[in-house]
């Protein structure tokens, strides 16, 4: 029933992104002069983003090693708000966290004053270092929760056997630990290289000139600044090939992500008594929560301080960018809905990489493309929110897609052969079976995706006037203009925002299970 539910809508809605971003990158080519030259600087850039998403990547996933081993092994008060916390930079709007990084390692940051306090020069954040460091911040956090999913699937009993065999701390990590890493290092090492491969806000905004420049950003360059087209069409190429390989890979390596579900089962760990464990896993866990919570912190304190600067236009800017998330998130669920039906009837793969185009296309591609189409036809700038809505439910879709397949194969084995002997079909499919029984994890698609729509620092770049302007681009913009205080209100609203939509729609789903 799953399968027949979403038999017509999945293949109609995967086709339609196809062709949506494929309509982009013909209208990006057409507006070429071929034959396009690769010149040293385009090399310069490929290499740059492929060195730096292989740096953000590697570090992201040894740091939560040693994490994800130390909350899978310690129950302590807080444990479940920690394993919370972690989810919090995955849907947190890189333009805040970006503002918060530079407020704690900047050069007139915290950490650089306290260095000064010891005679040491202040830190140099923009650069590769900036970029690096951002997308360890972002990225760490869901690397630990990925490896810790796959930790606490290690049952129970089998380190009950470890213990009452007596084996030392080295032959459980190899016996146990070590082939589960194996399995689980290798897909989170793809997703995260992927999301900093197409990452724009990062470079935009701690790049810090040409020898940092990522792809996505030389090609809002290319179309802002030079109206290259031909450059941003063979880039836009490039990154589509590097992205949607990487993507491809993920796909089938990863296991489904389920980010909303808890890591809580009683676990006793013979092989870590001791108190030099016990210290060691402290430390990693401190540090880890210390990293995570002094950019927040700083946004909090300082956005405190600057709502009282913020002017009318960063609150009108709040309300567009709030409805223009409400947009996003209802596309986004007409899509993954029949994708989800129809992919869960499905084996794994498959048809599920059409939806991962929309992770691995260029967003500023696609903003590009529909800029060119509708020129001829009316004004881009009328359309430019609505665009932005629809390019981020498609950036939005393989995440959501992967929370809900999960589920809907669930109800598959566990109702298909009921639906067929009552004769349900259609419409009461989803009513009675369906959605009662995947709404929690819609409520975290639905959240996840209103998060990251309105902190959203992308397409709206390209054709935004100082009448249209979303929240994250009012922030930016009074950033560049050295107005710290106002962009530090801006921020905390963002912050608000992006964490408050997430929570009613997660709500919503939970709420059901009550």
């Amino acid at each position: 029933m799953v399968k027949r539910a979403g038999a017509i809508g999945g293949p109609i809605v995967s086709g339609a992104v196809f062709a949506l971003i494929l309509a982009a990158l013909v209208a990006v080519m057409s507006k070429a002069n071929w034959p396009i030259s690769f010149g040293v600087s385009d090399w310069a850039v490929v290499r740059f983003t492929i060195w730096q998403a292989i740096l953000s990547a590697s570090l992201s996933v040894v740091f939560a090693i040693p994490v994800a081993r130390a909350l899978a092994r310690r129950q302590f008060q807080g444990r479940s708000a920690l394993v919370t916390l972690l989810g919090a930079p995955f849907i947190l709007p890189v333009i805040v966290a970006v503002l918060g990084i530079l407020t704690v390692f900047g050069r007139t940051g915290w950490s650089s004053q306290l260095l000064g306090i010891f005679g040491l020069p202040p830190l140099s954040i923009y650069g590769l270092q900036g970029v690096v460091l951002a997308h360890v911040f972002f990225n760490m956090p869901l690397a630990t929760r990925l490896i810790l999913q796959g930790w606490q699937s290690i049952p129970t009993e089998q380190f009950r056997l470890v213990g009452q065999l007596g084996l030392p701390p080295y032959e459980v990590f190899k016996t146990l630990e070590w082939p589960l890493l194996k399995q689980v290092l290798p897909g989170a090492l793809a997703l995260i290289f992927v999301i900093c491969l197409t990452s724009f806000a990062v470079a935009l905004t701690l790049g810090g000139g040409p020898k940092s420049t990522t792809i996505e950003l030389a090609i809002y360059q290319a179309f802002r600044f030079d109206f290259d087209l031909g450059r941003a069409a063979i880039l836009s190429i490039l990154q589509l090939v590097l992205a949607g390989t990487s993507a491809m890979l993920a796909l089938w390596i990863l296991p489904p992500i389920v980010l909303q579900s808890g890591f809580d089962r009683p676990l006793v760990r013979w092989d870590a008594r001791g108190n030099f464990p016990r210290i060691l896993d402290a430390i990693y866990i401190g540090v880890a929560t210390i990293f995570l919570i002094l950019p927040l912190s700083a946004v909090v304190v300082y956005g405190l301080i600057g709502l009282v600067k913020v002017p009318s236009t960063v609150w009108f800017a709040a309300w567009t960018s709030t409805w223009l998330a409400v947009i996003s998130t209802g596309l986004l669920i007409i899509m993954a809905l029949p994708v989800s039906a129809w992919l869960g009837g499905s084996k794994k793969g498959g048809a599920e990489t059409l939806t991962l185009l929309g992770l691995a296309a260029s967003p500023l591609m696609v903003g590009t493309g529909w800029f060119i189409i509708i020129y001829p036809l009316a004004d881009p700038q009328y359309f430019a929110l609505l665009v932005t809505a629809l390019v981020n439910a498609i950036m939005a879709l393989p995440f959501a897609v992967r929370v809900l397949v999960p589920g809907m194969r669930q109800s598959l084995v566990d109702y298909g052969r009921l639906n067929i002997s009552l004769g349900l079909h259609g419409f009461l499919v989803w009513r009675i079976v369906l959605l009662p029984r995947i709404r929690t994890r819609l409520g975290f698609a639905a959240g996840l995706a209103a998060a990251m729509s309105v902190g959203d620092l992308g397409v709206i770049t390209l054709f935004a006037n100082p009448e249209w302007a979303t929240l994250p681009l009012q922030m930016y913009r009074l950033m560049g203009s050295y107005q710290t205080t106002a962009a530090s209100g801006a921020a905390l609203i963002l912050l608000v925002l992006a964490l408050g939509l997430f929570w009613i729609c997660d709500y919503w789903g939970r709420y059901a299970e009550s």
